[in-house]
């Protein structure tokens, strides 16, 4: 009997270990993926404007227009017809498919923009092209996000989802941060003249080896056990359609939570820099250097707020971050206002936490609070709606509450009041999912 038992728990504690190694090698993969993504989004945002000259230049009529829904608004804009097309994909032919095409098409969108002639030699139709590679970009985002969390929270062990989902934040916040350095280096290391000539194009087009390397690696990749389940199921007809309502309130839950980390992000990582260089006066080079290190804080505070969460629970978290932003964004903006370096950063590393928190707990309630058939839909859906609705314009919102009010101080209230109101939302419609079962329907 002692033998047997000896036995079983080797076997178990073998099948632990193999699992733990098969979630590594799904990470790498995953997060490899997910990084190049992000990374070419990122140096997008930071050549806005040199890529604003070579294709949209002012001396063409109504080439301005153009040129502003471009580089603003196409990518938020593209985000939720994604989510149309790529959300029901990976409810019918699995996230693995998903992870393939949106790696594929972020790369080759990207590597197109780099190569694309500007309006110099193609006249309009290299604002038009770069718009439609641009739409393009968006919505390879825009399933990305879901499809990536929800294959490496399905993939995880019941205790360790949210520590599988700060992969995929983790790695997005470490793009940013690289594709930024690596942008930042091109513009020091080049005259001006041949940064936008040909310098700004160098990290788009190199984007198709990763892209290579990401694809190579994604396609090695088995499903996830969740929807391998759910393929079981439909096959003996076994799947229950899920409860009358639950897709509803599940899309209420996610357009608040997705909210709460939107624009609190963009607030982070978009508006934070511009409103210490346009609005408070820094120096380019200090506001792009105390940005830069709350992001590193940001990055390493991912797996830490995965792992509280998978010890603690979701909705204590997620309730507190909406708190926590809905009292502290006045007093950040006022230490971001000192134009005190010190102050500053305090401000922007409180900023970092509570953004922290809202991502990990984004990306692994979009797979707890959906059923599994309708999973890849849903949170794809939900995400984007919220992002591109509220999230996306926050920056705008908050550029146009200071030129109307001349209060430098009033972004805040575009954060509290949306975090405020996330937290009323979730308070009353969000359970505990940490131990549901995120295999049924």
């Amino acid at each position: 009997m002692k033998q047997i038992t000896m036995d079983s728990t080797l076997a178990t504690e073998n099948a632990v270990a193999e699992q733990g190694v098969d979630l590594r090698k799904r990470a790498i993969a995953v997060g490899i993926g997910n990084f190049m993504e992000w990374f070419d989004f990122a140096i997008y945002g930071y050549f806005a404007a040199i890529i604003g000259r070579t294709f949209f230049p002012l001396a063409a009529p109504g080439v301005s227009l153009l040129s502003s829904l471009a580089v603003f608004a196409v990518g938020f804009l593209a985000r939720p017809f994604g989510a149309l097309v790529l959300g029901p994909l990976g409810d019918r032919l699995g996230r693995r498919a998903v992870l393939i095409i949106t790696v594929f098409g972020m790369g080759l969108s990207t590597t197109l923009i780099g190569l694309l002639p500007g309006y110099a030699t193609l006249g309009l139709a290299a604002p038009a092209l770069l718009v439609l590679l641009r739409f393009v970009q968006g919505m390879m985002v825009g399933g990305e996000w879901s499809s990536a969390g929800i294959y490496m929270v399905e993939s995880a062990p019941r205790n360790r989802r949210a520590t599988a989902a700060s992969v995929i934040t983790g790695t997005a916040g470490a793009a940013f941060l690289c594709g930024t350095f690596i942008a930042a280096v091109i513009s020091v290391s080049l005259p001006e003249a041949a940064v936008a000539s040909w310098g700004w194009r160098m990290p788009f087009v190199a984007s198709v080896f990763m892209t290579a390397v990401a694809i190579y690696i994604r396609r090695r990749l088995g499903d996830t056990p969740v929807y391998e389940e759910v393929q079981r199921q439909r096959a003996s007809h076994a799947t229950a359609p899920p409860a009358r309502g639950e897709y509803a309130k599940a899309m209420v839950m996610t357009l608040a939570f997705s909210a709460l980390f939107g624009v609190s992000l963009y607030y982070f990582i978009t508006y934070a820099n511009n409103h210490l260089t346009q609005t408070v006066g820094l120096p380019k080079s200090t506001s792009l250097w105390l940005c830069s290190i709350s992001l590193v804080l940001y990055t390493i505070f991912q797996p830490l707020v995965g792992r509280l969460s998978d010890h603690i629970g979701r909705r204590t978290m997620v309730l507190a971050s909406a708190l926590g932003l809905t009292v502290l964004a006045y007093p950040i903006f006022l230490l971001l206002n000192t134009g005190n370096v010190a102050a500053i950063l305090v401000g922007l590393v409180v900023l970092a936490a509570l953004v922290a928190v809202t991502a990990v707990m984004d990306v692994v309630l979009l797979v707890e609070v959906f059923p599994a058939s309708i999973r890849s839909t849903g949170a794809a859906l939900g995400h984007n709606i919220a992002l591109a609705v509220l999230a996306g314009p926050g920056p705008f919102i908050a550029t146009a509450l200071i030129q109307f009010t001349h209060n430098p101080n009033i972004p805040a209230w575009y954060l509290a009041g949306v975090s405020l109101l996330c937290f009323i939302v979730l308070y009353f419609t969000l359970p505990e999912t940490r131990d549901r079962d995120i295999a049924r329907g």
